[in-house]
């Protein structure tokens, strides 16, 4: 968890990177990864120290950020795979959830490497539904934290498993899961229709002479 002084710039770069993602995120898809990488990179590399040890941490966020930019720019077929696999592993537990029930393992394996194998073929709409969606979240998040809800500034710090896994509610949250559904529909209808480039894949086959 970042100290106390470094939580709310914390939540305006979530703020920011959802925004940019949620209705930008075809045209601007290598910036999204690069952000995504950063963060999760940041964070896996600042769970080492302790939060006594500020400049420890925040040398350990800066660098572990890059590297998971860099590893997220250099793979970007992998997160486009990526991308596809996440919206399947969605689309599973939402099949699931109206019965109550967790999908079983295999289903979600299934779903996962469907939606992987999709989004190569079908890139340009799976990456818009994705960064729509996974923008809105982090929007979300750090909207709430900016606004003061205590919840949102802790776990906008420190990844706690309702930021990281929409599908668990922000706890005594319930608006937040529908308009993370509305705000995504809405991120992806705008970059449907405006924002999201020339129809067909991210990489245009070249043609035979």
């Amino acid at each position: 968890m970042l100290p106390a002084t470094y939580q709310i710039p914390a939540a305006i770069v979530l703020l920011i990177g959802g925004l940019v993602a949620c209705f930008f995120g075809y045209r601007l898809f290598r910036i999204v990864l690069a952000f995504t990488g950063f963060v999760i990179g940041a964070l896996l590399a600042s769970s080492i120290f302790g939060v006594s040890d500020t400049w420890a941490m925040l040398i350990a966020a800066g660098i572990g950020g890059l590297a998971g930019a860099g590893v997220m720019l250099a793979a970007y077929f992998v997160g486009v795979a990526l991308t596809g696999a996440a919206l399947g592993a969605v689309a599973a537990n939402l099949l699931f959830t109206a019965t109550g029930q967790g999908p079983h393992y295999l289903v979600l394996v299934l779903m996962t490497v469907a939606g992987a194998a999709a989004s190569m073929y079908l890139q340009r709409y799976f990456i818009i539904v994705g960064t729509a969606f996974g923008g809105a979240w982090t929007l979300i998040v750090g909207l709430m934290a900016l606004l003061g809800n205590s919840s949102a500034i802790s776990a906008a710090a420190s990844g706690n498993v309702w930021v990281a896994y929409p599908l668990s509610p922000a706890p005594g949250q319930r608006w937040v899961p529908v308009a993370w559904i509305v705000l995504g529909l809405i991120g992806t209808t705008v970059q449907l229709g405006w924002t999201g480039g020339e129809r067909g894949r991210v990489v245009r086959r070249k043609k035979k002479s």
